[in-house]
């Protein structure tokens, strides 16, 4: 990343920009918006968002109350999800992408499907999800057999392993932090998250692809670096599934600087 865009993305990061179903207004009138359904309630657009597309289309986000990454806890939110995204509609998004790697895999490949059809069913807006779009990018860079760092504890990774070998590829090896709650322990730092993901890479070293799972870590800066230590394509949550949402809107989600896939769009 160059020092500009280094000064950017921190500015954004610490300028708080909250609040759900959040209107950033420096983006013109007639630009293409983006809905974002987050698992946490009252998530304000991601400063991922407007690093990787300055310009060009608008963002909009709500969440839906997500306290715990458990199954248990998805099942108490996932009823929540068709609402939300009926309420982006209503609010003017042009596509619908909920944010939520774990909320949409946790019950496997043919359940994050029906949940895309039920969106757009109810809205009438193409729609995508954080596992889709990751299976789109391990795609899109040719990954087949696959290295998978997780923030989830082991029964959710062991859920991803089972939505990842549905979905068509060979996971050699998952790993997770083991985080149920961010608040419940120390923030994860850049370094630690790259050490971490590189070391989950260093245990399967014939994997293809290194994924990188869970919206809530902070993996943009991370994938050049990431590649250059690994050799291999990354793909990770929160950046490919903008990628794949502002795709919806016939955009080329093309972001120079942050990994092959975002550079090549």
């Amino acid at each position: 990343m160059t020092n500009s865009s280094r000064r950017r993305f921190l500015k954004l990061a610490t300028a708080g920009i909250a609040g759900a179903s959040l209107r950033i207004p420096t983006r013109a009138a007639g630009d293409p918006v983006l809905g974002m359904i987050f698992p946490p309630a009252n998530t304000p657009v991601p400063p991922e968002a407007l690093l990787m597309y300055p310009s060009g289309v608008r963002f909009l986000a709500t969440g839906v109350g997500l306290e715990r990454m458990t199954p248990e806890g998805y099942d108490q939110v996932v009823g929540r999800i068709v609402p939300a995204a009926q309420k982006l509609a209503a609010d003017g998004a042009n596509a619908i992408a909920v944010m939520g790697t774990s909320l949409t895999f946790y019950k496997g490949a043919a359940f994050n499907q029906q949940l895309k059809d039920s969106i757009a069913k109810a809205t009438g807006l193409p729609s995508t999800t954080m596992s889709t779009a990751i299976i789109e990018g391990l795609k899109a860079v040719g990954g087949r057999r696959l290295a998978v760092a997780t923030a989830y504890n082991e029964d959710v990774s062991q859920r991803l392993r089972v939505f990842l070998e549905e979905s068509g590829f060979e996971v050699l090896v998952v790993k997770g932090m083991g985080i149920e709650r961010f608040e419940d322990r120390p923030p994860v730092t850049s370094e630690e998250l790259l050490n971490f993901s590189a070391d989950v890479w260093q245990s399967a070293p014939k994997a293809d692809a290194l994924l990188v799972s869970c919206g809530a870590l902070k993996t943009l800066e991370l994938l050049a670096p990431l590649e250059e230590r690994c050799k291999v394509p990354v793909v990770s949550s929160l950046p490919h599934a903008l990628w794949a949402g502002v795709r919806l809107l016939g955009l080329s989600g093309r972001a120079p600087g942050f990994g092959t896939l975002l550079s090549r769009g």
